[in-house]
This record gives structure tokens, sequence and C-alpha cells, in this order.
């Protein structure tokens, strides 16, 4: 449902700088199946879900919600500027006292991205940047900034959108959603198509796809990480999971697809996808090694170090390329694979990425939040994630002992209000991977947070009774201890928070940086800390 009311602390909503002049008449005659009030000559010039976000000359689209009418903010969409309400017609009843025009479609929501793709010339047959859409359980984030990261390394104009960020031909700002709303979304692109963008990476959940964020949409390349348990508050179960993913594989949502085989629903994937697919395999971590060997794309590990992996990228065809991505772990060198994969069937050139990441030595993606060091050289080694599934704690922890000398101390809370089916899963995960374990807060929202920490703990205690498990809330006290835990050559991973700048407790988005955290319990342990490399939330 739209609302009037602002949420602090969010970043604003982008719109292109020169907006297209869109007849209501036309609009109506093109999506209506009906109209209130008199239409005339009135032009559009966006479109939004959200009074706090619109613009004077701006369309408000007003969708029913679970206990309210978007249509019940129309007056206030009106004192706004907004030129016209778009609703179905429960909607234009509520909303007829307004005096705005009302165009009538029958799903408001369904129909959403159409409209905005219309609005904003942003449909399949516009000229657009090219997009790359990656979905999957874990790593569609930095797949996504690694796409954009080897796309600026090789010269090109960039745009991005996952979890932490959009960017704009350089310019950064903190992200809302995991895929922003389809109005959102086109208003997005049209304003990179203005600033001369000419490619894009977009993170695709599932959610997305569901709830027709990234209709309107055509995707030029579509990447699959994997599907692992998680989301099973929005999905009844795996299989309905899976089948909310196999979308954006299909010829109305992109034109060619690459599918990690890394978990066993890849097979599936390429089983299913009604678009032309090339498959890649990282035997290392796979549950079938030899399908993954057999992929069209193999990557192999070649060294493991805290600064980063080596790897290699090898084709059937026998070429192959050796270079670093600047974080650890298999899962993170199979990310990059399938990211230069994706490249690749964009139609960029082979021999114009590997001289890129043979100049610089790697990839120079910054990936924020994702097993990001924040310490210095001395002490604990201490790793920032987002990661929030028990695959992710498992191979992340499988990651970090494998450069870790010492002892590995995990750090997590769980969110509330979402699947509490894998918090058991998480603790064992997080105990059976680590030799201390720290169970503290997340995002509690509106469950209570011990009665989160109790599970997470009694999820551990069964995979391990006699480990040296340790609980502390809140986070902020819960860091300072783990630090006093662990010395030099020991690590922590604190799983979860990532790059977010804020801990959702009630309804209310409440300031909060484990980074910053992180980095200041290493300070007053002692501990050289380095600056950091993180943005400012984001900028106008």
């Amino acid at each position: 449902m739209s609302s009037d009311i602002p949420t602090p602390n969010l970043p604003p909503v982008l719109r292109p700088e020169n907006p297209l002049h869109r007849s209501l008449r036309e609009l109506a005659d093109r999506f209506g199946v009906g109209t209130r009030g008199e239409i005339g000559d009135v032009v559009v010039t966006g479109i939004t879900l959200a009074t706090a976000d619109l613009r004077a000359g701006e369309a408000f689209v007003a969708i029913r919600g679970v206990n309210r009418h978007g249509a019940e903010f129309a007056p206030t969409a009106a004192e706004k500027g907004a030129v016209a309400i778009i609703t179905d017609e429960g909607g234009a009843a509520i909303a007829a006292d307004a005096g705005l025009p009302i165009v009538v479609v029958d799903d408001p929501r369904g129909t959403l991205g159409a409209l905005s793709a219309w609005v904003y010339s942003t449909g399949a047959d516009d000229k657009l940047p090219l997009l790359f859409g990656t979905t999957g359980t874990n790593g569609k984030t930095s797949v996504s900034h690694l796409l954009e990261g080897i796309l600026r390394q090789i010269g090109v104009t960039t745009g991005l959108s996952s979890t932490a960020e959009r960017h704009i031909a350089g310019q950064v700002i903190v992200s809302r959603l995991t895929t922003p709303e389809a109005s959102e979304f086109h208003a997005l692109l049209a304003l990179m198509r203005e600033r001369q963008v000419e490619a894009v990476a977009v993170e695709v959940s599932a959610q997305a796809l569901s709830r027709h964020r990234v209709d309107g949409l055509m995707f030029d390349v579509a990447g699959f990480t994997n599907l692992t348990h998680d989301h099973l508050d929005d999905y009844a179960d795996m299989a309905e999971y899976f089948e909310a993913k196999l979308p954006l594989f299909l010829p109305d949502r992109s034109r060619r697809g690459v599918v990690s085989l890394d978990s066993a629903a890849g097979a599936r994937v390429v089983e299913r996808a009604g678009i032309p697919v090339v498959t890649i395999g990282t035997p290392l971590i796979a549950p079938d090694p030899d399908a993954a060997r057999a992929a069209d794309w193999v990557v192999d590990i070649v060294e493991e170090r805290q600064s980063g992996t080596r790897f290699s990228l090898t084709a059937r065809d026998g070429r192959t390329l050796t270079t670093v991505v600047p974080v650890i772990g298999p899962h993170m060198a199979a990310n990059a694979g399938l990211a230069i994969v994706m490249l690749l069937e964009g139609g960029y050139a082979w021999d114009r990425i590997v001289a890129a990441l043979d100049r610089d030595g790697g990839v120079t993606a910054y990936l924020p939040g994702r097993t990001e060091l924040v310490s210095g050289e001395r002490g604990p080694a201490v790793y920032v994630d987002f990661g929030h599934s028990p695959d992710a704690f498992e191979k992340t922890l499988a990651a970090v002992r494998r450069v870790t000398p010492g002892k590995v101390l995990m750090l997590f809370g769980a969110d509330g209000d979402r699947d509490a089916t894998k918090r058991h899963d998480m603790g064992r995960a997080g105990v059976l991977g680590s030799d201390i374990l720290v169970i503290t807060d997340h995002h509690p929202r509106f469950e209570e947070p011990s009665g989160i920490r109790r599970t997470l703990i009694e999820g551990a205690r069964l995979a391990q009774p006699d480990a040296e498990i340790h609980e502390y809330s809140p986070p902020e006290t819960a860091i300072v201890e783990a630090v006093k835990l662990v010395g030099d050559g020991d690590a922590i991973l604190w799983a979860g928070p990532g790059h977010q700048d804020y801990r959702d407790i009630r309804g209310v988005r409440t300031p909060y940086s484990a980074r910053e955290l992180a980095r200041r319990a290493l300070r007053d342990a002692g501990w050289p800390v380095p600056e950091p490399r993180w943005s400012v939330p984001y900028s106008d």
C-alpha cells in the first residue's frame, strides 16, 4: 500500500532530470478500463506508489494494502502536485473527492511495471543500457558489484542496483530495497540513460519477481547463483521459492542466461529455462563436483589469502584466465567467475576483459559488507558480512578458517519477524564452523530479542553440546566482548549486518554500523585499524 508518511533515514528516490511528457489520455487508452473526472490534455511526467516521494506533475498509483487502500492518500497526492490517480474500481470510489482525474485499471500492482515502462520509455523495445540481472539465495549482491567493478575496469560507464547501493555513473546512493519498486526502477533507469550509462548490474530477488518490481524490464543476461534455505516466511516451501526465481529465465524477462551448478537447483534452472543458457561450476564447493567439472565454464581455486582468492576460469574451448577476487572464499571466486561469463554473454570481448584484469592485478571491485575485512595488520582479523542463511554461514566460516592461523569466533543474530524455520540451522552452522560462538541481536523488529537468541543457542547446543557459547545484548556490547575473547592471529566473523547502517527495532530504523562498531572495539582494545573504505550514506 502507498503511504503519505515518510520513513526516516531513507535515501531519495531518483528521477530523470529531463522527464518525458506523456499524455494522460493516451495512458488511459493504453492501460485503463475506465476513467473518472475530466482527463482533458493532462500531461504526466512521472509515476509513483508513495506520496512521500511524489513530485508535482506525476501520477499517483494507489493500490490496496493489507489493512488500508492507497487511495485514502489521494488528497495528500493532490496537495503535493499529483496530476492524476491510477487505481482500481474500489480505489476510484475512495479517491473521488480528491479533485483529480482517475484512470481505472484492473490490477494497479500488476500493471505498474508496464505503466512505468511507458511513462519513462524504458521498455524492452526502447534504447537502454545493457541490463545484467542476478538472482539466487546467496551471492546476488556480490555478483552485481563484481559485474560493475569489471565493467569499470574495461572502461564502461556503469549503473548498479543492489541490496547495498545504487550507482549512477559514479554517484552512490544507499539502497532502500534489494530491488526497487517498478516505478522507482524505471525512473532510475531513465536517469541512467540520461547520464550515458552503458551497462547496469541489477540484483533481482525472488520477492521482486513475485511482487512485480521488475515488470516491464528486459534483461540482456540473467545470472543464477544458488538456491538454499531462506525466505520461507514469504514462500510456503523450497519448491515455491524455486518457482519464484525461475521467471527470470523465461523469454519475457531475459534474452540469455548464465547458470551456476554450485547448488542442486542450478541443473533444474537449466532444464526449465526458456532462453539460451550456459553453465558454470566450481567443483570445490558444488554438491556434484563431476557435474560442475562438466559445465561450460569451470572455476578452480589456485590460492586463498586474507587479502583475496586467486582462481582460474576455464572454458570448454580451452580459453583460460587466472586472476584474483579481493575477498576470501571459493564461493567468492565462483561469484567472480559468474560475473565474467555474464559479461561475455552480454557481448564484451574476452581479450578486453583479460587485458584489464591482468593490468590491474585482478578484480578491483569493492563489495560493501561482503566478508569485508575491517581490521588492521595486527590483532584479530575481523570480517563483517551480510550473510544470514545457514549455507552462507557454512561457506564463509570455512573460508575464514582456511586463512586464519588461530581461533575463529562467530558473532551473529537473526532477523525478527522473518523466516524462523532457519534459526536452528543458523545456530548449527555457526557453532560447527567456529571455535567460539557469540549470539547477539540483529533486526528484532517486533519480536522479543531474547526469544530469537534462545532459539539460535538451542540450535547450536543441539549440534555441539560442549561448545563455548556466549550471549550478549545489545550487539554494541557483543562486539566489545568478542574482541576480548580473541587475540593476534585469531579471527571474528560478524555475520548479518554487513553494509547496513541501521537496526530495525519495533519499526524504527535506529542508526547503527557494525563496521564502525567493530573498528571502535578493536581500537579500544589497543589494536590498529585502517581508514574505512565505505562511502557516506548517500549523496544528492
